[in-house]
C-alpha cells in the first residue's frame, strides 16, 4: 500500500435511488420543440404537476416503459440537427418522461438531475414504431 489517502471522499450514490430534481438551464425555448409552445394554461396544469409527482418517486420507480432513456442515434434526424444547434454534442442519449398518451417532456440525465431541454406534444422526437405495419 503507498499510504495515500484521497484528497476528497467521493460519495457514490446510485441515481436510481434517488429522487429526481429538475434543472432549465438548459432548456431550449426556440426550435420545434420549444417551451415557447406551450401554453400557459397547459404548463401549468399538465407539466408542472406531472413532475412535481415524479419527485415523490426514485429514478427506479420512474424509468420503466412509459418513461426511459434513449440513444441519440435513436431519435429522429430534426431533433438530433437541433442537439447540434445547440452544441450539445457530447450527449449520448435523452430521458423522455410521459406525461400523457403523446406528450413528452425531454431532458439530459446528469446523476439524478434531469436538465429539462424539449417539450414534444406530439411524441416526435422519438415516435414509437407502429404496431401491425
Amino acid at each position: 500500500m503507498s499510504g495515500k489517502t484521497p484528497r476528497h471522499k467521493v460519495d457514490v450514490i446510485n441515481y436510481q435511488t434517488q429522487h429526481p430534481s429538475w434543472q432549465i438551464a438548459r432548456i431550449d425555448m426556440d426550435g420545434r420543440w420549444g417551451w415557447n409552445n406551450i401554453e400557459e394554461s397547459e404548463l401549468k396544469t399538465e407539466v408542472l404537476s406531472k413532475i412535481k409527482n415524479f419527485e415523490s418517486n426514485t429514478w427506479a420507480e420512474i424509468l420503466g416503459d412509459n418513461n426511459h432513456e434513449v440513444s441519440i442515434g435513436k431519435i429522429n434526424k430534426d431533433a438530433q440537427k437541433r442537439l447540434d444547434e445547440l452544441k450539445l454534442y457530447d450527449i449520448e442519449s435523452l430521458v423522455s418522461l410521459r406525461l400523457s398518451n403523446k406528450k413528452r417532456i425531454w431532458g439530459i440525465r446528469v446523476a439524478a438531475v434531469l436538465k429539462i431541454l424539449w417539450w414534444d406534444p406530439f411524441h416526435e422526437v422519438c415516435p414509437s414504431p407502429l404496431k401491425h405495419t
